[in-house]
């Protein structure tokens, strides 16, 4: 047959080099991918396989662009508001002219080799094209058929976010939380969500059968973890993303609508693929206790190495041919009609659609005497879009041919009355009766509702469409309540109905896992000492789980504690102030520590423990028992502050003097570091300073610390203890680089060195071997300093300059030699003079220098020494450097008071 240039089969639509084919498995972000592409054009199309996914797609979009914006056309719904740009539609709504829109992308686009539906995404395929751009997306089983019909089409792959697993198979009573099973027919799918409702409680139940909005409310049922499992058909491996981390199939075998034959492994991964989203980990495996054959194929209810390796690995396949049909037939008669749509294509990888029930509808009214008349350009087109009805009831070529025909003795007269379709709605308008019922009324307003949306079948079409959908949201809230009712278990499970409301009586057992079961059905679990009573559970179980559980806490509770005391010592850490159970107890308290004193953490050596709430359950003897072995474990947790312990000690001592214990308050305070310009060393006499020295205290140039204290371990603890809230350094790195801390909060024990941060111990050392080369030349206004400590230790030259210039260190850069001069670069030159404190000049460490050091006098006020730099003055970061003391003096007066 020979066909216009316009019709021909396999004439490929202009704009093919903008063509970009986006192919991958699932959990690829291909849609995600799309959004945004479309979102950054002026205007743009996407075209989807199911009314479900193009309405999810639709309120995304929304939010990005704006109501006004952004459109959704269905067969069964049209949201258009005047000024859209962005259109969601099904993929039979999607308009195939070219260049009307910037951008053009189709999901799902291997579904054209679908026998039903799959001429019209082929259709798409070939056609729909945006003037900028335009994206496919699909399997990478299509990437073949890609560049065979659309040679300049690029190809882009891209790879799962996360990893599908076999998990072999599972009872149905084992089967682990968050996961779907998945079967092929609607007894088969009702049984098994009968049977999570007497095991788990409950199961959301998807089949293709439901209305969107029934869909909708059932996986938001699951969703929002109202149940932990769903029982679906193959519908769920199109258009729904669920947070799934398991798929088991009830089933490998389905009816086609011609045989039964075993899915293909293209067709299992497309399903196995819902579980694990986004960096989520996925499994999938099958049902155990089904039988040891599935489907009238007698196949055995397992997968094959084979299909194993392909699902996991993502390797199909690749598609031969998809399927067409011609998309834009004559409509001089219904011969020429029915003849260009059974016509066969010219490209190889193109393959003529099997008859769709449009088709068969339209060849078995062509044969009714009424036919005679439908002559025209006009009426023929007119009479095959009523063929093009879709079946929404699901009844067969013969029942459905029934209704268009009744349906046309209306269309040929003009439109349908608004009085004769409304009444047709309101009787469907009816929410009483069972599943079947609300599902066959919902199929039926459906239909009614996609003839309301034809722009020239019903007299007031708005009012007519918006009836229809209001009457199909009644009957979907009907149905997903019928649901729930039937499949969500609100009664007491059949273990409590067998044993009575006698909680006693049931044998309560504590899983490795921390659940507690009673005969193999989890009633709640322990994280630690505390008891939760499993969330699924309705409200009258509450009551008897939890009395079930606490009759048997008292003992379980003493057993955990006896072992956590002996053998679970290692699970045990000091966290937020307060002693924890890691492991099995998931890091909850056990017990808050608190040392004698307020603001002055006392001797450090006897704290006192609080049990938590979580320890609420425990007997006396529990209680005691885990207060005296978890003392007994803190004693030896608290070693590393032993240091901390001895400056305790010595401040409650009289002996030390007044001036001495204060400064040691005042370094407590500040957790072992403290500058020395908050030290108040000016009340210090010099006496006291050897006493200080033995007990570990360094007078540094710029800080007064304790050596000891700056080691990881004792850091770490008091951060743990939550005695010192600064940010922590669990290392204790000599040097820290530029942006390893928190802005504005310096880790403790360090002291900011330019873009750096050193600690206090190691400036000192660069402090002292400074002063040494300054005492080196006692005469000489100038020295030399070699800054290879500094560097060895971390420090970039800069910064360890800017350290040195905060300890009064000025440094002279030497002038570079005349060009055309030879020899040696004259050195870089140093000078010291002490720091002014307040506007005078301060007590620099020049006083504290080793002994050999000169006694220079400071410069005038106004007068720098030498000739120094300007300098910009640097603004003080908030909260660096080591801690202040806070009152250290008020602290010693109470301390003299007692």
């Amino acid at each position: 047959m020979t066909f216009p240039a316009s019709h021909h089969p396999a004439r490929v639509a202009p704009g093919d080099e903008r063509v970009r084919a986006v192919l991958g498995p699932t959990n690829t972000g291909k849609t995600h991918l799309a959004i945004e592409r479309m979102c950054a054009h002026s205007s743009g199309v996407m075209g989807f396989p199911l009314r479900l996914l193009a309405r999810e797609v639709y309120d995304r979009v929304r939010k990005i662009k704006g109501d006004k914006q952004v459109a959704l056309i269905t067969g069964e719904e049209r949201i258009e508001p005047p000024e859209a740009r962005y259109f969601l539609c099904t993929a039979e709504a999607m308009p195939r002219v070219a260049g009307e829109h910037a951008f053009v992308a189709l999901d799902e686009a291997q579904l054209g080799a679908d026998p039903e539906r799959g001429h019209i995404f082929t259709d798409r395929l070939l056609h729909a094209r945006g003037r900028e751009e335009t994206m496919l997306l699909g399997s990478a089983t299509l990437e073949p058929i890609v560049k065979a019909l659309i040679p300049r089409a690029e190809i882009v792959t891209r790879p799962r976010f996360s990893t599908l697993s076999h998990a072999g198979s599972v009872k149905l009573s084992r089967l682990p939380p968050r996961s779907a099973i998945v079967a092929f027919s609607v007894e088969q799918v009702y049984a098994m969500a009968e049977a999570l409702r007497r095991f788990r409680g409950g199961a959301a139940v998807v089949m293709g059968a439901l209305s969107p909005e029934t869909r909708n409310k059932q996986v938001a049922l699951f969703q929002s973890g109202e149940v932990d499992y769903i029982v679906a058909t193959d519908a769920i491996g199109m258009g729904l993303n669920l947070d799934l981390d398991h798929v088991a199939f009830a089933a490998l075998s389905k009816f086609d609508g011609q045989r039964q034959r075993r899915l293909t492994p293209a067709e299992m991964a497309q399903i196995a693929g819902r579980a694990g989203r986004h960096q989520r980990d996925g499994t999938f495996g099958t049902l155990s206790g089904m039988g040891a054959r599935n489907g009238r194929g007698g196949e055995a209810l397992e997968f094959s190495e084979e299909e194993i390796y392909a699902i996991e690995e993502h390797r199909f396949a690749p598609l031969t041919h998809l399927f067409w049909r011609e998309a834009e037939p004559r409509y001089d008669s219904l011969a020429a009609l029915i003849a260009d749509l059974e016509s066969k294509p010219d490209a190889a990888m193109l393959r003529p659609a099997p008859q769709a029930i449009d088709l068969a509808v339209l060849k078995r009214l062509a044969e009714e005497p009424f036919a005679q008349d439908i002559r025209g350009l006009a009426r023929v087109r007119r009479f095959w879009e009523a063929c093009s009805l879709p079946d929404f009831r699901q009844l067969g070529v013969d029942p459905h041919a029934r209704f268009v025909a009744r349906l046309w003795q209306d269309l040929r007269g003009g439109y349908l009355g608004a009085d004769f379709v409304a009444a047709r709605i309101a009787e469907l308008d009816r929410t009483q009766g069972d599943i079947d019922t609300l599902q066959g009324r919902i199929a039926a307003i459906r239909s009614w509702a996609y003839i309301c949306q034809r722009p020239d079948w019903v007299l007031a079409r708005d009012e007519m469409a918006a009836r229809a959908r209001a009457v199909e949201a009644r009957l979907s809230d009907a149905l997903h309540a019928r649901l729930t009712e039937r499949f969500v278990n609100r009664r007491t499970t059949l273990l409590m109905k067998s044993l009575g409301a006698d909680a006693s009586l049931l044998p309560v057992a504590l899983e490795e896992d921390g659940s507690l079961t009673v005969e193999g059905e989890v009633i709640g679990r322990l994280d630690g000492l505390r008891f939760t009573v499993d969330p699924a559970a309705g409200v009258a179980d509450r009551r008897m789980l939890l009395a079930a559980g606490e009759k048997a806490l008292p003992g379980l509770l003493a057993e955990r504690v006896a072992w956590l005391l002996s053998e679970g010592r290692a699970e045990l850490a000091i966290g937020g102030g307060a002693v924890r159970w890691q492991g099995q107890g998931q890091g909850r308290a056990l017990a808050e520590i608190r040392f004698a004193g307020s603001n002055m953490p006392g001797d450090f050596g006897t704290p006192r423990l609080t049990l938590t709430r979580d320890c609420a359950l425990l007997n006396e003897a529990s209680r005691a028992q885990l207060e005296a072995g978890l003392a007994a474990w803190l004693d030896e947790q608290l070693a590393p502050l032993e240091p901390l312990r001895k400056l305790a000690e010595a401040a409650r001592d009289p002996a030390a003097g007044t001036e001495a214990r204060a400064l040691l308050i005042a370094l407590i305070e500040a957790r072992g570091v403290i500058s020395r310009e908050e030290a108040g060393l000016q009340h210090l006499p010099k006496e006291a300073r050897p006493f200080l020295r033995k007990l570990g205290v360094t007078f540094g140039a710029l800080d007064i610390f304790a050596a000891p204290l700056l080691k990881p371990a004792p850091r770490r603890l008091l951060h743990a203890l939550g005695l010192d809230l600064r940010p922590l350094n669990e290392a204790m790195l000599s040097v820290l680089a530029e942006g390893s801390w928190p802005k504005g909060r310096l880790p403790a024990g360090y002291r900011l060195a330019g873009d750096q941060a050193i600690r206090v111990d190691l400036a000192e050392k660069i402090f002292r071997a400074a002063f040494e080369a300054r005492a080196a030349k006692p005469d000489a206004a100038q020295f030399r300093l070699d800054l290879s400590l500094p560097v060895s230790i971390g420090l970039t030259d800069e910064n360890a300059r800017r350290l040195l210039g905060s300890a009064g260190f000025r440094f002279d850069r030497a002038r570079p030699l005349p060009e055309g001069a030879q020899g040696a670069p004259a050195p870089d030159r140093w000078s010291w003079r002490p720091r002014r404190q307040g506007g005078r000049t301060g007590e620099g460490p020049a006083a504290r220098a080793p002994h050999n050091r000169a006694k220079g006098k400071p410069a005038p006020r106004g007068k720098p020494h030498g000739k120094p730099q300007p300098r910009a003055p640097q603004p003080r970061q908030a909260e660096t450097g080591p801690a202040r003391a806070g009152g250290a003096f008020d602290a010693l007066a109470d301390l003299l008071k007692r």
